[in-house]
């Protein structure tokens, strides 16, 4: 009988043969799990709002049940992150039904909405904006999560000046804030990340911005100088991604050490909070313990070090955009590659079936090639990779929503 790693391993389609996937911990309930001591934890103030939170929040992407958002709210989480991209709304909708009744002032949601927004991922622009439509995408959130406002509401995918400056979104932003429907708004940028976060403070608009942030960018350096200059004028900075794609391989064997890289992503002290996805009460429990003690211990250090071959990832992409224009057919290679990350990565093959859409590939995108031109900087096999992570176009979208690798 395969294990879980050799499912994925060999084959994305050897799931619909498998079964449709149960829902692992659908029936789980708090009485299955021990109970923990009363835990530590690490507030810092979300930039100029003047609130306290906890270190680590949780993101909620990768997470479809209740249960697990109650036991997060019980042990004391705050700040729950989702998006109406997540599981086609039904994210949203299963937080309002584990949040309706609880008192408002005892959490804080952060949703997103790209809806009415037509986006050049291949350059990280905003092409086109209807701020009647994208009001309506972020009235549906609202409908969704079933409250009157969301305390962050997000645009995604902001990456160049120009995109995070483009005017039918900022009316549309500040449209939300004057009728109450979001206390703050912000940015959440996987590319060109310190120009969009700069770019996001200088515009007198946006409260906060969630980044692409750990011990994998290359560019961090550049993204921690960045996050100073937003910290200096008054923004929440909000660190995702932090577990820089769960694993070293696609194959699994070779796991990242996610206690560390989250760690590694709090010692800048400019990152209020973090927003790690959960799936497991387990996950759940590994990140909020590690607040008791947010220094890195020499194997830690050791275990982020990259130091031959074997260690280098797989998996996740720095979103770079430089393969852009090598491919003779113009894929859209980084989000394919954050697709694949998704896949490989999360195990969440509807996240990454939704990511590949957007990117608009034909069915055999690498066909007409006889060989790739793409040098990517990681040392990715890019062709293989696309050509792995197009097959998912060909399971139907009603299928893999059950599906969990």
């Amino acid at each position: 009988m395969q294990n879980r790693r050799n499912f994925l391993k060999n084959s994305l389609f050897a799931i619909t043969g498998a079964g449709i996937a149960g829902k692992a911990y659908a029936g789980t309930t708090r009485e299955n799990f021990p109970g923990s001591e009363k835990r530590k934890f690490v507030y810092r103030t979300l930039g100029g709002t003047g609130i306290k939170i906890p270190v680590v929040s949780m993101g909620t992407g990768n997470c479809d049940n209740p249960n697990l958002i109650k036991e997060a709210l019980d042990q004391g989480v705050k700040f729950f992150a989702t998006s109406e991209y997540y599981q086609n709304g039904n994210n949203e909708k299963m937080l309002g039904e584990v949040l309706k009744g609880r008192e408002r002032n005892s959490f804080m949601i952060m949703t997103g909405a790209t809806g009415g927004v037509e986006v050049d991922f291949q350059n990280g622009l905003y092409k086109s904006a209807d701020t009647d439509v994208f009001v309506e995408h972020a009235e549906g959130c609202l409908k969704r999560l079933q409250l009157e406002y969301v305390d962050v509401f997000n645009i995604g995918f902001a990456a160049r000046r120009e995109s995070v400056f483009f005017e039918p979104i900022l009316k549309a932003m500040e449209t939300l804030k004057k009728q109450g429907k979001t206390k703050y708004a912000g940015i959440a940028t996987h590319s060109y990340e310190p120009e969009a976060i700069k770019a996001a403070a200088d515009t007198g608009v946006y409260d906060m911005v969630t980044v692409a942030y750990n011990f994998r960018k290359e560019n961090r350096d550049e993204i921690k100088e960045a996050l100073q200059y937003a910290a200096d004028a008054g923004l929440g900075i909000i660190a995702m991604k932090t577990m820089a794609g769960v694993y070293w391989d696609k194959g699994k064997t070779r796991p990242i050490n996610t206690r560390a890289s989250l760690k590694w992503v709090l010692q800048n002290e400019n990152i209020h909070t973090t927003i790690p996805d959960c799936s497991s009460f387990d996950e759940l429990y590994q990140d909020l313990d590690l607040m008791a003690d947010l220094e890195l211990t020499e194997d830690e250090k050791r275990d982020l070090v990259t130091q031959d071959s074997s260690s280098t990832s797989d998996i996740y992409c720095q979103q770079c955009l430089k393969c852009v224009s090598q491919c003779p057919r113009n894929l859209d290679i980084p989000t394919l590659m954050r697709g694949y990350m998704y896949a490989y990565g999360y195990g969440n093959l509807d996240l990454a079936r939704r990511t590949i859409d957007m990117a608009e590939i034909p069915d055999r995108p690498c066909n007409e090639c006889d060989s790739c031109r793409v040098k990517c900087t990681m040392g990715f096999d890019i062709r293989g990779k696309v050509t792995d992570i197009a097959r998912l176009k060909k399971i139907p979208e009603d299928m893999i929503r059950y599906m969990r690798v």
